[in-house]
């Protein structure tokens, strides 16, 4: 496992204690039972495991997408918990970027516009998005590519573009549901060392849903759940 040195700068992702069940039929399904976990700066951990062991619903809750019933998500050391779902929203927009199995980029535009976008949406002009979209494409090796729609891209491009559009508001944290899992082992390889190198580059803090172990063992601890508790394996 590559692991880095260790952090001691404040978790930018931090779940305490989170608890969330949901009702089936008559019976109750304790997904999370006081799941607690910290990424820091520069840090990407792995989450594995069988399906319905909780992974998405852990991952829905720390990117503010799905409210726990009980327990405390910090994002940058701010407590999702106590903001209204305005706030919630834009601590999410601004502070959070996520990368999934599709990448659902919007096929009528160029992979330049796709990054360029999420930074319009957050109030930056074109000019400066078009600039700092050509950069994070240069990060992810696809400066050449630029223009191209998605259509024209292989699948390995794609998730590049992908990855590029989910920390092109500079986000401190960033969730990946299975980003390679849609891909051949060595286009995943690839895909995965771009995801790496910008994690480490930006400093952000990484969650990575996957059930590619080798993948795994090259972030810096492995995590699962188990009976809806968080449980470090390596």
């Amino acid at each position: 496992m590559n692991k880095t040195a260790p952090n001691t700068r404040q978790a930018l992702l931090e779940l305490r204690d989170v608890r969330r069940s949901f009702t089936q039929g008559r019976s109750r399904l304790d997904v999370l039972a006081g799941a607690s976990l910290t990424v820091r700066p520069g840090e990407m951990k792995a989450l594995v495991g069988p399906s319905g062991s909780g992974k998405s619903t852990l991952l829905n809750i720390a990117g503010l997408l799905e409210k726990p019933d009980a327990g405390t998500v910090f994002i940058d050391g701010v407590d999702a918990g106590l903001l209204r779902q305005g706030k919630r929203t834009l601590l999410r927009r601004q502070h959070i970027g996520f990368v999934f199995q599709f990448h659902r980029l919007l096929p009528e535009f160029s992979a330049l516009e796709n990054v360029m976008i999420p930074q319009m949406l957050n109030g930056l002009d074109r000019f400066e998005a078009a600039d700092r979209a050509a950069q994070l494409l240069s990060m992810v090796g696809l400066q050449d590519r630029a223009e191209q729609r998605p259509g024209l891209l292989s699948g390995g491009e794609q998730q590049r573009v992908a990855i590029a559009r989910a920390v092109a508001n500079a986000p401190r944290v960033l969730l990946a549901d299975e980003p390679t899992g849609n891909l051949d082992p060595e286009t995943a390889k690839e895909v995965f060392g771009h995801l790496a190198a910008i994690t480490r580059a930006t400093h952000t803090a990484a969650l990575v849903v996957t059930h590619n172990q080798q993948l795994a063992l090259n972030m810096d601890s492995i995590l699962t759940i188990e009976n809806g508790h968080v449980i470090e394996l390596a």
